[in-house]
Parts: structure tokens; sequence; C-alpha cells
């Protein structure tokens, strides 16, 4: 049973058929929702089921009487409800006791608190009205975040008080279509801020590879998407971010399969922004794939039923350093003119991948979400230095023609 198999994670059902096994998926999110941002994704499932809230699965899985011998999650939405089935199941997972803790960043931060894992101030707002409240007590500068969203959706930067006298303009619905129910008001940390992809196999963690979120520059920011870059295990933060990821797993009861650890590092230390217990997201799944001898589809669907993953048995191997580029709309929306470069881009030497979102006339909003990025841009190098540069490269070659809707 595949939970939220949409994007990359449709990689997960050919490799189901390997097996002799049918895929049965499950979409969480509203179905018209699913079929309106990706109308073939039936294509490889044997059954198709939607059902938003756990007791709808149970009751539609009664009446499939399917054998069920894995339950994957394969995307964000789906974390929480993919652990508790497979509990309830008897199946390879991470436990329904701190499932929604794993999901949930109101709960998330409580059991980090509880668990003594660092973490940034916080209060948590169930309505619109008591942000304002909700952020004077925490301070300023502060973050605000959807409690069960992904991808930076409805992030919003508060660095004083004007900042939060009109939320008109902030997102009611989560990047997955569902209205919001909370937000979460914490501390901005500023500092380095990173990301350390682990696999896990009976309470080990193995880590693949630790990402920096890169900037343009120091100031304070709400979105993290600019330049992703991984860092070399010789990095002065690289063994106290992985020390930091391995408190967090053992805390969240991460024992199995992937997890993706968002950290910042500030003053020498490490505080916890978020944790997925699933594959990473864009562009870290595609580098592995690329440029390692790791199969991530693969492997989590191996520990997924009950087989013990090579990642236990021997390291990952890279042949390259690996990075990404997004090319965003900081502007106001408009409509897209045209995207210049792109044919000199594909060129260029260590781009691997080049992924356009609009097309010229599209309206092009102003870039608040990883779905909302014009242009990204995958890339490799023999050594992180010249990965850097041509990031660089890529960067003032691409050049977005956007005019502003009037």
């Amino acid at each position: 049973m595949l939970m939220d198999p949409y994007g990359e994670s449709v990689r997960f059902k050919p490799l189901v058929a390997e097996r002799g096994m049918a895929v049965v998926s499950v979409y969480t999110m509203p179905r018209e929702y699913v079929v309106a941002r990706w109308p073939r994704h039936r294509e490889g499932e044997a059954v198709t089921v939607y059902a938003v809230e756990l007791d709808e699965i149970r009751a539609r899985l009664a009446e499939l009487g399917f054998d069920i011998r894995a339950v994957v999650p394969a995307n964000d939405v789906a974390v929480a409800k993919a652990d508790t089935l497979a509990d309830e199941l008897g199946l390879p997972g991470n436990g329904a006791r701190l499932a929604l803790a794993r999901r949930d960043k109101s709960v998330m931060r409580e059991t980090a608190a509880r668990t003594g894992v660092r973490i940034p101030r916080f209060a948590l707002a169930r309505d619109p009205s008591a942000i304002a409240r909700a952020a004077l007590d925490v301070g300023f500068p502060s973050i605000v975040k959807q409690t069960a969203g992904a991808a930076s959706h409805g992030t919003r930067l508060v660095s004083g008080p004007e900042d939060v006298e009109d939320l008109s303009a902030l997102h009611r619905t989560d990047p997955f279509g569902r209205p919001v129910e909370a937000w979460l008001v914490e501390q901005y940390v500023r500092g380095r801020e990173l990301g350390v992809n682990s696999f896990s196999h009976d309470g080990e963690h193995h880590v693949v590879d630790v990402w920096e979120y890169r900037q343009p520059d120091d100031r304070d920011y709400s979105f993290p998407y600019w330049e992703w870059a991984q860092i070399s295990r010789d990095d002065p933060d690289w063994q106290l971010a992985v020390d930091f990821a391995r408190q967090v797993l053992d805390a969240f009861g991460v024992g199995l399969g992937p997890c993706h650890t968002e950290i910042k590092v500030s003053g020498g230390e490490a505080y916890l922004i978020e944790l997925g217990a699933r594959l990473p997201a864009y562009p870290m799944v595609d580098a592995w794939i690329a440029h390692s001898d790791f199969e991530p589809h693969r492997q989590t669907l191996a520990c997924r039923v009950g087989e013990v993953p090579r990642m236990a048995k021997e390291p990952v191997r890279f042949d390259a350093f690996c990075g990404a580029n997004a090319i965003r709309n900081d502007g106001p929306p408009g409509r897209l003119v045209e995207i210049r470069g792109l044919d000199e881009v594909e060129r260029m030497p260590g781009v691997d991948k080049l992924v356009v979102g609009y097309r010229a006339g599209d309206e092009v909003p102003t870039t608040d979400s990883i779905q909302t990025i014009p242009v990204k841009v995958s890339v490799s190098a023999p050594d992180r230095a010249e990965l850097i540069r041509r990031m660089a490269e890529v960067r003032a070659t691409v050049d977005l023609v956007i005019d502003p809707l009037r």
C-alpha cells in the first residue's frame, strides 16, 4: 500500500510490480485536488482509494480484503497515517505512538521539548487572530508556519509587530488542498540551515549525506530554497549535524527507513527545525539516483517489507558533489514572457537535470513554495568548490522575463 504516491514517489510502483505484488494507492488529499494536479496518478495501481481520515481508510481496506504486505509513506502528507496503519496491521514501520509527532509541527515541538531536543521558542495559534499575540510572546524575528504544511508553503517571516497587523494574505489552505487548522509561531534562528539525510534499520542510523540550504546573502528569510549543495565530511558542521540528527531520530522513534532532518546551526549549537520520516524531496533523491550506488526507492521498499536494506551493510558511495539552483520569481506576480538562457544551461558541464515549471504566457506567482519555483537546475561537479562555481554560472545565465500583472 502506497500512501500518497505522487511526484518522484511514483518510482515505487514498478518496484512493487517487480516483486510480483500489486499496488493499492491511498490518497489522503481531497480527490478533486489529486485529479487536477496529477491526472495520470492512477497509472500502475491495481486499486486507487481516496480517503482523508484514518477511519475511512480502515473501512475501505476492510471492504477490499487485500493481504497488505507493506505500508509505504510516499510523501509528507501521509507519514503519520502510514505508520499508524502499519502498526495496526503488524507490519514494519516506525510505530504509531509518535506517528503524529513526526508530522504535525506543534506535536513535533512538544515532543522535542519533552525529550531534550533543542528547538526554537514556539507558541501555537489555532486561529489567525491569535498569531499576533503568539509572535509577541515568542519574540521577534519569528516564523509563522502551518502545523501540517510542507515545502515552505504559507511560511511567513515576522520581523516586528507591524508584520502581523495585516494577515489577509495568509494562506488558509495547505499545499495538499486542505484547510489550515493551526499555525506554529516560533523563534527565528539565525544560522546555517542543513538537511541531514539518513536511513535507519533496526534502530541503527546510517547517514546518506548532508546538504546546505544556501542563501544569496545574510538577510533573514522565510523561504529556504535558493541553492542546495552537499557538504563534505570534513566540513566543520558535519559531525555536529550528524550527531544531533541521530539524537532527533532516537527521540522521535525513527528506527526504520529514510528520514530528512532539517536543522539550524547557530553559535555552535544545533536546533531542530523539522523532520520528515520519508525520502527527501527535490533535488536529493535525483542526485542519489544519478551519482551514487544507492537506490532510494528500492531500499525504502525493502525496509517496509521486512528486508535488511543495503545501507545497513555498506556506506553509500558518490561519484560527484551534487547541488541545485532554484531560479525564483522574487518580484511581484506576472505573465511569463520568456526564459532566457535555458539552451545554454543545458550544454553546460555538470548540468544533470532542468525542470521548467512555467511556459510563456503562464501567470507566475511570487515564489513562496517549492511548487512555485519557475526553474530548477540539478548540478554536479568533482568537488564542492567547482559545484558552487557551476551553480553560479547557471544562475548568471538564466533570466526570467516577466511582465508584472496590472
